[in-house]
Protein backbone atom coordinates (compact mmCIF):
# COMPACT_ATOMS: atom_id res chain seq x y z
CA UNK A 1 0.00 0.00 0.00
CA UNK A 2 1.14 3.34 -1.29
CA UNK A 3 0.25 5.42 2.66
CA UNK A 4 2.65 2.62 4.79
CA UNK A 5 5.58 3.63 2.41
CA UNK A 6 3.94 7.55 2.77
CA UNK A 7 5.06 7.02 6.30
CA UNK A 8 8.25 7.37 6.55
CA UNK A 9 8.68 10.51 4.13
CA UNK A 10 8.46 12.71 7.36
CA UNK A 11 11.20 12.01 9.12
CA UNK A 12 11.87 15.01 11.04
CA UNK A 13 10.74 17.59 13.24
CA UNK A 14 8.54 20.41 12.27
CA UNK A 15 9.74 24.01 12.39
CA UNK A 16 6.17 25.24 13.67
CA UNK A 17 3.95 24.37 16.84
CA UNK A 18 1.05 22.26 16.12
CA UNK A 19 -1.10 23.23 13.70
CA UNK A 20 -4.80 23.91 15.58
CA UNK A 21 -7.57 21.12 14.50
CA UNK A 22 -9.65 24.13 13.20
CA UNK A 23 -7.61 25.48 10.84
CA UNK A 24 -6.48 24.11 7.66
CA UNK A 25 -2.99 22.58 6.20
CA UNK A 26 -3.10 25.57 3.77
CA UNK A 27 -3.99 28.56 5.97
CA UNK A 28 -1.59 27.25 9.21
CA UNK A 29 1.59 27.15 6.87
CA UNK A 30 0.86 29.61 4.68
CA UNK A 31 0.57 32.44 7.69
CA UNK A 32 3.63 30.00 9.32
CA UNK A 33 5.91 30.79 6.30
CA UNK A 34 4.68 33.46 4.72
CA UNK A 35 3.25 35.80 7.72
CA UNK A 36 0.08 36.38 6.81
CA UNK A 37 -2.89 33.74 5.42
CA UNK A 38 -4.60 35.56 2.58
CA UNK A 39 -5.70 34.03 -0.88
CA UNK A 40 -2.74 35.55 -2.41
CA UNK A 41 -0.32 34.07 -0.02
CA UNK A 42 -2.66 30.96 -0.31
CA UNK A 43 -2.11 30.68 -4.05
CA UNK A 44 2.09 31.39 -3.61
CA UNK A 45 2.21 28.81 -0.54
CA UNK A 46 0.94 25.66 -3.56
CA UNK A 47 2.81 27.17 -6.41
CA UNK A 48 5.62 27.13 -4.43
CA UNK A 49 4.65 23.40 -3.07
CA UNK A 50 3.52 21.99 -6.59
CA UNK A 51 6.34 23.88 -8.29
CA UNK A 52 8.55 21.57 -6.11
CA UNK A 53 6.98 18.34 -6.21
CA UNK A 54 7.16 19.12 -9.86
CA UNK A 55 11.08 19.65 -10.39
CA UNK A 56 12.47 18.99 -6.54
CA UNK A 57 14.14 21.48 -4.44
CA UNK A 58 14.47 25.08 -5.54
CA UNK A 59 13.96 26.61 -2.38
CA UNK A 60 16.52 26.61 0.31
CA UNK A 61 16.91 26.76 3.28
CA UNK A 62 14.77 23.82 3.58
CA UNK A 63 14.77 21.67 6.49
CA UNK A 64 16.74 18.34 5.14
CA UNK A 65 14.44 16.77 2.94
CA UNK A 66 15.95 16.88 -0.63
CA UNK A 67 12.97 16.49 -3.41
CA UNK A 68 13.92 14.74 -6.82
CA UNK A 69 10.60 15.87 -8.84
CA UNK A 70 8.20 13.88 -10.56
CA UNK A 71 9.70 14.94 -13.71
CA UNK A 72 12.96 13.64 -12.82
CA UNK A 73 13.84 9.41 -13.24
CA UNK A 74 13.12 8.20 -10.17
CA UNK A 75 12.56 4.89 -7.95
CA UNK A 76 9.61 3.63 -6.06
CA UNK A 77 10.19 0.59 -3.86
CA UNK A 78 13.04 -0.59 -6.16
CA UNK A 79 11.32 -0.07 -9.27
CA UNK A 80 12.35 2.64 -11.63
CA UNK A 81 9.79 5.35 -12.64
CA UNK A 82 9.98 8.06 -15.23
CA UNK A 83 6.61 9.89 -15.97
CA UNK A 84 8.18 12.87 -18.07
CA UNK A 85 6.73 11.22 -21.37
CA UNK A 86 3.62 12.03 -19.98
CA UNK A 87 4.69 15.94 -19.61
CA UNK A 88 6.69 16.16 -22.77
CA UNK A 89 4.77 14.99 -25.20
CA UNK A 90 6.73 11.97 -25.47
CA UNK A 91 3.59 9.53 -25.08
CA UNK A 92 -0.16 10.31 -26.70
CA UNK A 93 -1.83 9.93 -22.98
CA UNK A 94 -3.71 13.37 -22.70
CA UNK A 95 -7.64 13.33 -22.69
CA UNK A 96 -9.04 15.61 -25.21
CA UNK A 97 -12.54 14.06 -25.52
CA UNK A 98 -11.70 11.84 -28.21
CA UNK A 99 -10.92 7.90 -28.07
CA UNK A 100 -7.79 7.81 -27.77
CA UNK A 101 -4.85 9.95 -26.42
CA UNK A 102 -3.19 12.71 -27.86
CA UNK A 103 0.39 14.32 -27.36
CA UNK A 104 0.23 17.28 -25.44
CA UNK A 105 4.12 19.13 -24.24
CA UNK A 106 2.72 20.82 -21.03
CA UNK A 107 6.54 22.30 -20.50
CA UNK A 108 5.92 23.77 -24.29
CA UNK A 109 7.15 27.55 -22.78
CA UNK A 110 10.15 27.23 -20.84
CA UNK A 111 10.16 23.92 -19.49
CA UNK A 112 11.93 23.93 -16.38
CA UNK A 113 12.97 27.92 -15.44
CA UNK A 114 9.67 29.36 -14.71
CA UNK A 115 9.03 26.92 -12.67
CA UNK A 116 12.07 28.00 -10.81
CA UNK A 117 10.63 31.22 -10.44
CA UNK A 118 7.58 29.73 -8.67
CA UNK A 119 5.41 30.22 -11.95
CA UNK A 120 3.71 28.04 -14.19
CA UNK A 121 5.36 29.24 -17.47
CA UNK A 122 6.55 32.19 -19.55
CA UNK A 123 3.37 33.13 -20.57
CA UNK A 124 -0.26 32.48 -20.37
CA UNK A 125 -0.81 31.39 -23.98
CA UNK A 126 1.18 27.80 -22.92
CA UNK A 127 -0.06 24.38 -21.87
CA UNK A 128 0.45 26.04 -18.63
CA UNK A 129 -2.80 25.98 -17.30
CA UNK A 130 -1.87 22.07 -16.24
CA UNK A 131 0.16 23.98 -13.48
CA UNK A 132 -2.30 26.67 -12.42
CA UNK A 133 -5.46 23.50 -12.14
CA UNK A 134 -2.39 21.34 -10.34
CA UNK A 135 -1.97 25.04 -7.86
CA UNK A 136 -6.20 25.23 -7.90
CA UNK A 137 -6.77 21.44 -7.42
CA UNK A 138 -4.22 21.05 -4.25
CA UNK A 139 -5.73 24.46 -2.69
CA UNK A 140 -9.23 22.77 -2.59
CA UNK A 141 -7.60 19.27 -1.22
CA UNK A 142 -5.64 21.06 1.44
CA UNK A 143 -8.56 23.61 2.29
CA UNK A 144 -6.98 26.93 1.26
CA UNK A 145 -10.16 29.53 2.51
CA UNK A 146 -9.14 31.51 -0.20
CA UNK A 147 -9.59 29.44 -3.29
CA UNK A 148 -11.84 31.06 -5.38
CA UNK A 149 -11.17 34.48 -4.05
CA UNK A 150 -9.67 37.04 -5.85
CA UNK A 151 -5.53 36.40 -5.90
CA UNK A 152 -6.28 32.33 -5.75
CA UNK A 153 -8.38 31.33 -8.82
CA UNK A 154 -10.78 28.63 -8.60
CA UNK A 155 -10.50 25.16 -10.15
CA UNK A 156 -11.73 25.16 -13.40
CA UNK A 157 -10.71 21.42 -14.66
CA UNK A 158 -12.09 18.05 -14.98
CA UNK A 159 -14.09 17.02 -11.74
CA UNK A 160 -12.50 13.33 -12.76
CA UNK A 161 -9.29 12.53 -12.66
CA UNK A 162 -10.00 9.13 -14.15
CA UNK A 163 -11.50 10.64 -17.11
CA UNK A 164 -7.85 13.10 -17.14
CA UNK A 165 -5.58 10.35 -16.61
CA UNK A 166 -8.16 7.77 -19.03
CA UNK A 167 -5.15 7.19 -21.72
CA UNK A 168 -2.08 6.71 -19.20
CA UNK A 169 -2.93 3.10 -17.32
CA UNK A 170 -0.83 4.71 -14.53
CA UNK A 171 0.76 1.54 -12.34
CA UNK A 172 1.06 1.49 -8.59
CA UNK A 173 4.70 2.62 -8.55
CA UNK A 174 4.34 5.01 -11.05
CA UNK A 175 1.48 6.59 -8.56
CA UNK A 176 3.07 5.90 -5.55
CA UNK A 177 6.37 7.97 -6.77
CA UNK A 178 3.83 11.04 -7.62
CA UNK A 179 2.25 10.70 -4.06
CA UNK A 180 5.57 10.54 -2.69
CA UNK A 181 6.78 13.58 -4.15
CA UNK A 182 4.39 15.50 -3.11
CA UNK A 183 4.78 14.51 0.36
CA UNK A 184 8.79 15.04 0.35
CA UNK A 185 7.65 18.85 -1.32
CA UNK A 186 5.37 19.33 1.75
CA UNK A 187 7.87 18.02 4.20
CA UNK A 188 10.66 20.02 2.72
CA UNK A 189 9.33 23.29 4.03
CA UNK A 190 9.03 22.15 7.38
CA UNK A 191 5.43 20.70 7.44
CA UNK A 192 4.72 18.55 10.53
CA UNK A 193 4.78 14.67 10.46
CA UNK A 194 1.15 14.78 11.17
CA UNK A 195 0.20 16.46 8.81
CA UNK A 196 2.54 15.24 5.80
CA UNK A 197 0.57 12.17 6.53
CA UNK A 198 -3.17 13.74 6.75
CA UNK A 199 -1.86 14.83 2.79
CA UNK A 200 -0.68 11.34 1.77
CA UNK A 201 -4.10 9.76 3.15
CA UNK A 202 -6.02 12.08 0.84
CA UNK A 203 -3.82 11.99 -2.27
CA UNK A 204 -3.74 8.22 -1.98
CA UNK A 205 -7.39 7.66 -0.66
CA UNK A 206 -8.75 9.78 -3.55
CA UNK A 207 -6.67 8.28 -6.61
CA UNK A 208 -4.47 5.09 -5.52
CA UNK A 209 -7.32 3.00 -5.29
CA UNK A 210 -8.05 1.00 -8.40
CA UNK A 211 -12.12 1.08 -9.00
CA UNK A 212 -12.80 3.27 -6.10
CA UNK A 213 -16.40 4.85 -6.74
CA UNK A 214 -17.52 8.59 -7.07
CA UNK A 215 -16.61 10.89 -4.44
CA UNK A 216 -16.39 14.54 -4.24
CA UNK A 217 -13.23 16.93 -4.52
CA UNK A 218 -14.30 20.28 -5.07
CA UNK A 219 -17.60 20.42 -4.39
CA UNK A 220 -19.30 22.84 -6.93
CA UNK A 221 -18.22 20.02 -9.43
CA UNK A 222 -19.89 17.22 -7.23
CA UNK A 223 -19.37 13.06 -6.86
CA UNK A 224 -16.66 12.38 -9.77
CA UNK A 225 -14.75 8.98 -10.54
CA UNK A 226 -11.64 9.57 -9.15
CA UNK A 227 -8.85 6.65 -9.04
CA UNK A 228 -5.49 7.66 -11.41
CA UNK A 229 -4.18 4.13 -10.65
CA UNK A 230 -5.83 1.52 -13.17
CA UNK A 231 -3.72 -1.59 -13.33
CA UNK A 232 -3.19 -4.65 -11.64
CA UNK A 233 -0.97 -3.87 -9.75
CA UNK A 234 -2.65 -1.14 -8.10
CA UNK A 235 -4.73 -1.73 -4.81
CA UNK A 236 -8.32 -3.08 -5.09
CA UNK A 237 -11.25 -0.62 -3.39
CA UNK A 238 -13.29 -2.44 -0.89
CA UNK A 239 -15.87 -0.60 -2.53
CA UNK A 240 -14.63 -1.27 -6.05
CA UNK A 241 -16.73 -0.48 -9.28
CA UNK A 242 -14.41 -1.21 -12.40
CA UNK A 243 -17.46 -1.72 -15.03
CA UNK A 244 -17.68 2.04 -14.57
CA UNK A 245 -13.87 2.71 -15.51
CA UNK A 246 -13.52 0.48 -18.21
CA UNK A 247 -10.59 -1.14 -19.23
CA UNK A 248 -7.52 1.18 -18.76
CA UNK A 249 -5.44 2.20 -22.20
CA UNK A 250 -2.19 2.18 -22.51
CA UNK A 251 -0.44 5.22 -23.89
CA UNK A 252 0.83 5.06 -27.26
CA UNK A 253 4.35 6.33 -27.96
CA UNK A 254 3.85 9.82 -29.76
CA UNK A 255 7.82 10.63 -29.79
CA UNK A 256 10.34 7.83 -29.42
CA UNK A 257 13.02 9.79 -28.33
CA UNK A 258 10.97 11.67 -25.98
CA UNK A 259 8.78 8.50 -25.09
CA UNK A 260 12.79 6.90 -23.61
CA UNK A 261 11.52 3.29 -23.47
CA UNK A 262 7.67 4.10 -22.05
CA UNK A 263 5.08 3.21 -24.19
CA UNK A 264 3.13 0.50 -26.09
CA UNK A 265 4.97 0.41 -29.22
CA UNK A 266 8.14 1.25 -27.34
CA UNK A 267 11.09 -1.74 -28.01
CA UNK A 268 12.78 -1.12 -24.68
CA UNK A 269 11.68 -1.82 -21.21
CA UNK A 270 9.29 0.37 -19.12
CA UNK A 271 8.26 0.40 -15.86
CA UNK A 272 4.81 -0.14 -16.60
CA UNK A 273 5.78 -4.15 -18.00
CA UNK A 274 6.93 -4.90 -14.40
CA UNK A 275 3.67 -7.21 -13.06
CA UNK A 276 4.73 -7.65 -9.44
CA UNK A 277 2.47 -5.19 -6.91
CA UNK A 278 4.27 -3.13 -4.87
CA UNK A 279 5.73 -4.26 -1.47
CA UNK A 280 5.63 -2.25 1.69
CA UNK A 281 9.17 -1.53 1.98
CA UNK A 282 9.92 2.32 3.17
CA UNK A 283 11.71 4.26 0.85
CA UNK A 284 15.77 5.47 1.84
CA UNK A 285 15.23 8.37 4.66
CA UNK A 286 16.25 11.39 1.91
CA UNK A 287 19.05 13.11 1.83
CA UNK A 288 20.40 16.73 2.24
CA UNK A 289 18.84 19.59 0.23
CA UNK A 290 20.13 20.45 -3.69
CA UNK A 291 22.94 22.74 -4.57
CA UNK A 292 22.99 25.12 -7.85
CA UNK A 293 22.87 28.28 -8.75
CA UNK A 294 20.99 31.08 -6.52
CA UNK A 295 18.34 33.42 -7.73
CA UNK A 296 16.74 35.10 -5.10
CA UNK A 297 12.87 35.31 -4.35
CA UNK A 298 11.36 37.29 -1.16
CA UNK A 299 9.70 34.85 1.47
CA UNK A 300 9.65 35.52 4.92
CA UNK A 301 10.38 31.99 6.98
CA UNK A 302 11.71 32.50 10.22
CA UNK A 303 13.26 35.76 9.36
CA UNK A 304 15.33 34.62 6.77
CA UNK A 305 15.14 35.00 2.79
CA UNK A 306 14.10 32.35 0.81
CA UNK A 307 16.32 31.55 -2.04
CA UNK A 308 15.16 29.93 -5.41
CA UNK A 309 18.10 27.04 -6.22
CA UNK A 310 18.51 26.40 -9.82
CA UNK A 311 18.83 22.55 -10.82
Amino acid sequence: MQLKAFALLAVIGSAFAKRPDNTSICDFYTEALLKESNATNQYTLLKLLVNTAVIGNYTAPNVGISVTGILANGTFNGTNVNLLPYFDGGLASSNRGGSSGVAVNFLDDGGAAPLLLTMPANSASSNHKLLTHLYSYFGVLLGCSGEAMPGFPAYTGQGSQQQVHKFMSLNAHQVGYFIQQVGKAAASFGISDEDVMIIGAALSEKFDYRCSPQSTVVYSQGPQLQAICQDDTCPLSPNASCSAYGTPVEPVVANATLAMGEGTNSTSNSTKSSPTPPSNKAPSKPAGKSTGSVIQISLALMGVTVLAVAL
